[in-house]
């Protein structure tokens, strides 16, 4: 084995965040030592720190990686609304709203087994930060273009897939540092947090996207966008270097792998664990079926509803509100709710009241149903992803969140899909047929993997 990483490239071996012997130490260190004392500005909310639900932000390092992902899901949720309205005006095409998703598949299709891999072998921070960077340059040129007047549809579509490669090696890694920044019983917390802030920015990005695009125009929300990012990286580049040390089990023995087997163990793993293997076939089938449905948004807000960009940003503000609920509830109570029960329920109902909202001829009622998406939405997303992370160890944890975000690839199919649907028997049909698929499926999960119900 020594003998075989002598040979490694030097490229990997200088990769690589640290040797065992430190890797070991990282882990006892943060094992043995307790949380630090919350700093000053957090003594000006000890009620709140004192809350159940809030309990993994007395870790240092976690507030960080939340600090950052509350400018990055910004940035993120608001090109939901941005990319897609950008499109639209450029081609007033609903097939397009699909293709401009369409293209963002082909990089994650390919490169999240390679990111998984790589964020449980190398450094997760620097992972993080390079991806953050190439973002918000992404963001930065699109704005540029569209206030010199040089935007183009291609350029959309080049843009959505650089986006998409960074986004590929952002999220396994960011999600793997969680489990390294919090003992193992302030785990599920931690993703529900994660979920909360994600959810918070579900809420105000869209919306924040919609005024702005309403004043300053699409430039105007992609430079706000690239600021965004720009401050996620500020916040992450003050994590410490030694939590980037990948902690793994002394019968995994990552070190004397290739980088092929690695993945293959990744993929080995996340089949033979029946409760990964569930909770990834809930994720994938609610991504396909029921979530493509906000591809459309923008056809209902200017041309069923009538209600414009700024509309549309209210929609997903309330779906990111619903959302915001589940999420409170999973950090707050997650590792006491049967959680494979509420999974399927909770999905089920989302592809139904999708099914509903593409019906519905009201905005008022719109966002009532878009609130309910949003409460059931978290039970596909945050759920699902908490259930892999628990039952996941720390080694596999990158390469199980990252067949985890391929679902990214399948709802992009889903996007297309729905797209193409669309432009044969309307837009509310293609979303309702759509729904109703996605709630059969897993009623089928249910009966035919019965260890879906019984996670808890």
């Amino acid at each position: 084995m020594e003998q075989d990483c002598l040979h490694r490239p030097a490229v990997e071996t200088a990769l690589r965040s640290g040797t065992n012997e430190e890797e070991k130490a990282s882990a006892h260190a943060r094992e043995a030592t307790p949380p630090a004392a919350p700093r000053k500005g957090w003594r000006l909310f000890p009620a709140l720190l004192q809350l159940r639900a809030f309990r993994a932000l007395h870790h240092r390092e976690f507030r960080l990686i939340w600090y950052g992902h509350i400018f990055a899901s910004l940035g993120v949720w608001m090109d939901q609304v941005t990319r897609g309205w950008l499109i639209y005006e450029l081609t007033d095409s609903a097939l397009q709203l699909g293709l401009v998703r369409g293209v963002q598949a082909i990089p994650l299709f390919f490169l999240s087994p390679v990111a998984g891999t790589a964020a449980d072998r190398y450094s997760r921070k620097m992972q993080v930060v390079s991806s953050q960077v190439v973002i918000g340059l992404v963001f930065a040129v699109t704005a540029l273009l569209v206030f010199t007047g040089a935007i183009e549809p291609w350029h959309v579509y080049a843009t959505a897939f650089l986006m998409a490669v960074a986004q590929a090696f952002l999220q396994p890694a960011r999600a793997a540092m969680i489990s390294d920044a919090v003992p193992a019983e302030n785990l599920t917390n931690a993703i529900g947090l994660n979920a909360v802030l994600f959810n918070v920015a579900r809420s105000t990005g869209p919306a924040l996207a919609g005024v702005l695009i309403a004043i300053y125009g699409t430039g105007g929300s992609y430079a706000v966008q690239a600021g965004f990012f720009l401050l996620a990286t500020v916040w992450t580049v003050q994590i410490s270097s030694s939590l980037s040390a990948t902690r793994r089990s002394a019968g995994q023995s990552a070190l004397g792998d290739s980088f092929a087997q690695s993945m293959i163990e990744g993929w080995r793993f996340s089949w033979r664990n029946e409760t990964v293997r569930a909770a990834l076939f809930v994720a994938m089938f609610a991504s396909l079926f029921i979530s493509p449905f906000t591809t459309l948004l923008p056809v209902f807000a200017r041309d069923i509803l009538g209600v414009g960009a700024r509309g549309q940003g209210l929609l997903l503000t309330s779906m990111g509100v619903g959302a915001l609920c589940s999420s409170v509830l999973i950090a707050s109570f997650g590792d006491r709710l049967p959680r494979g029960l509420v999974m399927l329920a909770g999905v089920t109902s989302y592809g139904l009241a999708v099914v509903v909202f593409a019906l519905s001829p009201w905005f008022e009622l719109s966002m009532l149903l878009m609130g309910i998406t949003g409460l059931c939405h978290v039970y596909s997303h945050a759920l699902v992803q908490t259930i892999i992370q628990s039952y996941s160890p720390s080694e596999f944890r990158g390469r199980t969140i990252a067949l985890f975000h391929m679902n990214q690839v399948v709802m992009t199919i889903g996007a297309m899909l729905v797209g193409a649907l669309s432009s044969v028997i309307t837009a509310p049909w293609a979303v309702a047929l759509m729904g109703v698929g996605g709630a059969l499926t897993m009623i089928a999960i249910s009966v035919g993997i019965p260890a879906a119900k019984r996670i808890q």
